[in-house]
């Protein structure tokens, strides 16, 4: 199959992933990840009414953003460096990935000197795996308290990856854990609109939406195997 027929398809499971779970398919952004895919392959994938692009380096996403610029909404869903703040902020419109207070602070006060407002989820590491980036469940609670008050940030919600599994069911209570934690912050007052679940891959996105995803990041299902 095609980008196209792969996007088509991957809709379709949207749909009816919303359908066992009677949610709206409208809530459901779909994140086309494209990394170490060419620009050609994401202006096929927009051609297919993909509007949002996934990235996980700034580096390699500045050079297709030259390419492309703002024909498509740029998510990064990678890790941010640091040093790499100001470039993103050349480039991206949603951070999926913040996950310190220092980080945040530094997003705010660049997004400041460039006059601009950025969406940013708080990335948490809802399995514990060591390998992975994210805050801490326990920690969640005090860093959504600081982030919620830096101005140019416009905080959204949560991100998370889920371990690795061979059946997606496994993945399930890794979603449903963030939801929850959603859920807890809003009931706590700490935030009052925090409307976006990022979670789900291609091998996961489909449990991800029955457990509220309002965003899945899919690469391998649309772009095919990367080189």
């Amino acid at each position: 199959m095609n980008i196209a027929q792969n996007v088509e398809q991957v809709r379709l499971r949207i749909v009816q992933a919303c359908a066992r779970v009677g949610r709206d398919p409208g809530e459901v952004t779909l994140v086309a990840v494209a990394k170490t895919f060419p620009p050609e392959a994401i202006r096929e994938a927009a051609e297919a009414g993909i509007r949002d692009v996934g990235e996980n380096r700034v580096q390699e996403a500045s050079a297709k953003f030259q390419v492309l610029g703002r024909d498509v909404t740029w998510h990064l869903v990678g890790h941010l460096q640091m040093n790499k703040v100001k470039k993103a902020l050349e480039i991206f419109d949603w951070i999926h990935s913040v996950d310190s207070l220092r980080l945040a602070e530094e997003i705010s006060r660049r997004a400041e000197r460039v006059g601009r407002e950025v969406d940013v989820l708080v990335e948490v590491n809802v399995s514990g795996e060591p390998s992975k980036f994210g805050v801490r469940p326990s920690e969640l609670h005090r860093l959504i308290e600081q982030v919620v008050r830096l101005p140019h940030l416009r905080l959204r919600g949560l991100m998370t990856i889920a371990p690795l599994v061979d059946d997606p069911e496994k993945a399930r209570p890794y979603f449903a854990a963030l939801r929850e934690l959603r859920d807890q912050l809003l009931r706590s007052g700490v935030a009052d609109h925090l409307p976006h679940l990022s979670m789900g891959m291609t091998d996961d996105f489909e449990v991800a939406v029955e457990e509220g995803a309002t965003m899945v990041r899919i690469g391998r299902a649309i772009f095919g195997e990367r080189g």
